[in-house]
């Protein structure tokens, strides 16, 4: 890779970065919580368009996605929320990549608890503010800043670039499973999900699932002649912080040694119970449970089921009564790739061309599309990306711009690597 090729695409994406940060502003400003989405990707197809890219707008099919096995969603129709793609076609003889990002954005949340609107797109101190700033709207800016380095450049690839702003990955993918579904394929996959610029070649996948505890009810003065729900449920809860203690005690790979939990078992509905003067007959548990790199949907489900099934025999009531386990709502799968592959070499060469350092190369504690891209596409994948996990999904949500031009100097120097030049430079 020539050092000069890459100076000139920092050159110039540190002289028109800026100019080009009022279209990230923009699609801030579009609330693409989920079912409101087709603001953000108007913006998206016209800037595609503007790119001279071969635009492809669709709205996900939910009867033809329900018949897959691997379609997990709690949305019945996409009939607001289109997918777009734009490809930039090679001119042969090269390999392809697709760059994908998710336009879909978690709920803003109490407003009360941000300093501007949600939504605002502010720019200050050298920083983007808004809900989706840093998840992961900025992670497609960077690519969207990738490839519009290169043509501003005449920088021509051999292999086509497959740009895609896809719904629903909040919940579960059905986005990129769509986009899957539609034939669109590549020789690797890059996501800009926020990484904090480490490059993620593994990730868990996750599952949600639900235990429905029993009780009998009775009078709180007399709370001895009833089982209160909530005191098993507890029970339940220490077990399953015991499971996820046992799981990760034997997680040995090393790309998630620097993660406390690599695989956490996370509580995060537990209700029970209509009345302070009542024994509660019933309380619900949810939450997600981490699915490791090379675990599968169903050995997880069935360790704990299994689990949950001997944990209660030590309970008299629960023994008699035993809780009933739900899987619901949106799963993710993992994913690795090997860190010799060709595509982390491409993109730890761009890293240390651009940024003249080593990057830090481990897993992901969340889950993204990129197992979808494994699993269901059979396309190598990596997740590399500005902003960071910290900030997505709480208030005051924001991106760094350093950030977001080194992102995009990072992918632009990968996609020479892999897909090749065939232009004069």
């Amino acid at each position: 890779m020539e050092s000069t090729l890459i100076k000139r695409i920092s050159s110039w994406i540190d002289e028109h970065g800026s100019s080009e940060l009022t279209f990230l502003a923009s699609l801030i400003q579009e609330p693409s919580v989920q079912g409101n989405e087709a603001g953000a990707q108007k913006s998206i197809a016209k800037k595609f368009t503007e790119m001279g890219l071969t635009v492809d707008t669709w709205y996900p099919d939910a009867e033809i996605l329900a018949k897959h096995p691997v379609f997990h969603s709690n949305r019945t129709s996409f009939d607001s929320s289109p997918n777009v793609v734009g490809v930039w076609q090679g001119t042969g003889g090269g390999r392809s990549i697709i760059l994908n990002g998710h336009i879909d954005v978690v709920p803003e949340g109490d407003p009360s608890q941000w300093s501007d609107d949600p939504f605002s797109g502010y720019i200050v101190d050298g920083r983007v503010f808004g809900r989706g700033s840093s998840d992961m709207k900025g992670g497609i800016f960077s690519a969207i800043l990738a490839v519009r380095s290169l043509q501003a450049l005449n920088i021509r690839l051999r292999g086509d670039v497959i740009l895609q702003s896809v719904v629903e990955e909040e919940s579960g993918g059905a986005g990129t499973l769509s986009a899957l579904l539609r034939g669109y394929r590549a020789d690797a996959c890059l996501i800009p999900e926020p990484t904090d610029m480490r490059i993620f070649v593994s990730q868990q996948g996750s599952m949600w699932f639900r235990i429905r505890v029993p009780g009998v009810s009775a009078h709180g003065g007399t709370r001895y002649e009833g089982v209160n729900a909530i005191e098993k449920g507890m029970y339940l809860i220490q077990g399953l912080q015991f499971l996820e203690k046992q799981r990760n005690d034997r997680m040995d790979n090393p790309l998630y040694r620097h993660f406390q939990i690599p695989i956490p078992i996370n509580v995060g509905v537990f209700h029970a119970g209509k009345w302070p003067s009542s024994v509660p007959d019933h309380a619900v548990i949810e939450g997600r449970i981490g699915v490791g790199p090379h675990e599968t949907w169903d050995s997880v489900c069935q360790e704990m089921e299994s689990f949950v099934h001997d944990w209660t025999q030590r309970d008299p009531w629960l023994r008699e009564h035993p809780p009933a386990i739900e899987w619901f709502g949106a799963r993710w799968m993992p994913s690795e790739i090997d860190v010799s592959h060709e595509l982390t070499t491409s993109l730890v060469n761009g890293f240390r061309h651009v940024l003249g350092r080593d990057p830090i190369v481990e897993g992901a504690p969340w889950a993204t599309d990129a197992g979808l891209f494994t699993h269901v596409g059979k396309i190598p994948s990596i997740v590399f990306g500005p902003g960071t996990t910290r900030l997505a999904h709480y208030p005051n949500e924001s991106v760094a711009i350093r950030d977001l031009f080194d992102a995009a100097k990072v992918m632009a120097a990968t996609l020479i690597e892999w897909c090749g030049v065939s232009s004069p430079r």
